[in-house]
């Protein structure tokens, strides 16, 4: 395949727009095939950020670039909503797991009456008021809190917390405006976990995994914990938990493999060495095995943890 030698890149790339995004279609317009486009992606020259939609793979990813590229798939008088709202709003984590990978399908809502039927965008009917809505350079979007309550009824009971998490370190609402809003919720699909999880979200959070281990925390009957929790570290430096009780120095880490593999072994074992030996904390580490998968063995752990824990604090009765 002939390149051009400037750029290192098929010349049959340059076809394709280099500064916007564009759907499939439109390569296929410009004579190009599916399997060009998958080979580019695959080599990062094309990203997809959702079904149908590629843009060149040096374009910085931007809230305009992501307006752009869900503008190309909305009709008119859609409301973006759910996970891709969140998306929008910055809260990128609030995206089902593996999204990455699979690439997410929009999740927009139309008038009472209308409904989309493609395999691009998930869609239906949901009543919104006024204030529940904003613009997004011209796109009608639920706001992040009306996008928080929304997630936080219909997600399951791990990703609502986690998106909620997500959607609060946006700091584009308070936990008591979240409380408060969840009253007009009554009644609705899935109200009951919502008004279950209001009040322990938290942006401290930095991961859906450690808001997942946070329920289970809750589920061991723990107190609440101190989220990013500071423990003094060597030469007058501060690790930092996530998730603690300082006063009975108690507290528990999750491994995903995006910050926690084996390439930071090393450095999470010396920084935990120091913790445990040094600080006298009883520090519990997981991984998704013990928070999702077919072990689920962290409420047990973390129970355990709490009745072996050495401290003498007397103000807290675990169970």
């Amino acid at each position: 395949m002939p390149y051009n030698a400037m750029r290192l890149v098929p010349t049959d790339f340059e076809r394709l727009p280099q500064d916007v995004p564009f759907l499939g279609r439109h390569a296929r317009e410009c004579g190009l095939t599916a399997r060009q486009l998958d080979s580019w992606t695959r080599a990062g020259l094309l990203v997809r950020p959702l079904r149908g939609v590629y843009h060149a793979g040096d374009i910085s990813d931007t809230l305009a670039l992501r307006l752009a590229c869900v503008k190309l798939l909305v009709p008119s008088g859609a409301v973006v909503t759910d996970r891709t709202a969140a998306w929008l709003h910055g809260a990128s984590m609030a995206l089902a797991p593996n999204d990455h990978l699979v690439v997410p399908r929009v999740h927009l809502f139309l008038t009472p009456g209308n409904r989309l039927r493609n395999g691009i965008v998930a869609s239906g009917e949901r009543q919104l008021l006024a204030r529940d809505c904003l613009k997004l350079d011209g796109l009608s979007v639920t706001t992040a809190l009306r996008t928080a309550c929304d997630l936080g009824r219909l997600l399951h009971r791990d990703a609502a917390l986690g998106a909620m998490d997500a959607l609060h370190a946006l700091n584009q609402f308070s936990i008591d405006q979240l409380i408060r809003e969840e009253r007009r919720f009554k009644g609705f699909r899935g109200v009951r976990q919502l008004r279950d999880l209001v009040s322990l979200v938290d942006g401290r959070a930095q991961s859906p995994g450690e808001s997942a281990l946070r329920l289970r925390w809750y589920d061991a009957g723990l107190p609440l914990p101190t989220l990013q929790c500071p423990v003094p570290g060597p030469a007058g430096s501060t690790y930092f938990l996530d998730m603690g009780l300082p006063c009975c120095k108690l507290g528990a880490e999750y491994d995903g493999e995006a910050f926690h593999g084996e390439t930071f072994f090393a450095r999470d074992s010396a920084r935990r060495t120091w913790i445990t030996e040094r600080q006298g904390w009883r520090l519990v580490v997981m991984d998704r095995s013990n928070v999702y998968g077919h072990r689920q063995d962290a409420i047990e752990m973390l129970r355990q943890a709490a009745v072996e824990n050495p401290s003498k604090c007397s103000a807290h009765r675990f169970f």
